[in-house]
């Protein structure tokens, strides 16, 4: 028999990878989304010439990308804040 303290880690672990998963999965939906908002935009001359490694599209990229981490790791952060780690 598996011990109630594994069974807890266990459960812990299946609830932490389904909900990383959902996480997950929810803001790829969410950056497809924005881009394909942006692609129905039209592109002005200063966007054609800037590229994609350009200032502007980087800038854009590194909001999007915080604010995805920020919602992934904001519920792991929460539950140590109220553990005192």
């Amino acid at each position: 028999m598996i011990s109630i303290l594994a069974q807890e880690r266990l459960l812990g672990f299946t609830l932490g990878s389904a909900l990383t998963g959902f996480v997950v999965l929810e803001q790829r939906k969410l950056i497809r989304e924005s881009v394909a908002d942006r692609k129905s935009q039209s592109v002005d001359q200063s966007q054609v010439r800037e590229g994609i490694f350009g200032k502007k599209y980087r800038m854009e990229f590194a909001s999007l990308w915080n604010k995805a981490v920020d919602q992934t790791f904001e519920p792991a952060i929460q539950y140590l804040s109220s553990r005192k780690w």
